[in-house]
């Protein structure tokens, strides 16, 4: 029989013995866990902090573009955007390169909330990236970057092309 030698949980692990999913959903679950709390006043929690940032960004923010780019249906982009209007966070206007289409724009209080929830965020991920310093984490934002630069942003259940911007 052979023993078993216990690794203690402080010891660096071989980067190629991680796995990869197992990694991503963990650091997920951190983030998410810490983002919860502070973006709790938002209307659909982080997903609408990010829906607030993308429509702060200004370029291609209609209703489907951040749908897309979300990876949310956009049945369920409808309902978090009307949430955000209620709350007076947004408001939505004809896309000007399609009518039929609407964007969504960061009214007043809406760039209020943003700006003071993307200080806590910035303190949720400090916190999730805190086993690295500010030079690895750093080079960790750039990789996972590159990574999914080229991911495919159709997560949906909508079938049909991407809109144009």
């Amino acid at each position: 029989m052979t023993e078993v030698t216990a690794v203690p949980e402080s010891a660096p692990t071989r980067a190629g013995s991680v796995d990869l999913g197992q990694a991503l959903g963990a650091l997920l679950r951190r983030y998410l866990d810490g983002a919860r709390s502070v973006v709790e006043e938002v209307p659909g929690g982080p997903r609408g902090f990010q829906i607030l940032s993308i429509a702060d960004e200004g370029a291609c923010g209609n209703q489907a573009t951040i749908a897309l780019r979300l990876g949310i249906d956009r049945t369920v982009m409808t309902y978090l955007v009307d949430d955000l209007e209620k709350s007076g966070l947004v408001t939505r206007r004809p896309d000007p390169a399609d009518r039929r289409a609407r964007q969504v724009v960061l009214s007043a209080k809406g760039r209020r909330v943003l700006r003071a929830s993307s200080k806590r965020m910035g303190d949720v991920e400090r916190d999730v990236l805190g086993g690295l310093s500010d030079d690895e984490a750093a080079t960790f934002r750039s990789l996972l970057a590159r990574v999914t630069a080229d991911a495919p942003t159709d997560h949906s259940a909508c079938d049909g092309p991407p809109p144009v911007c």
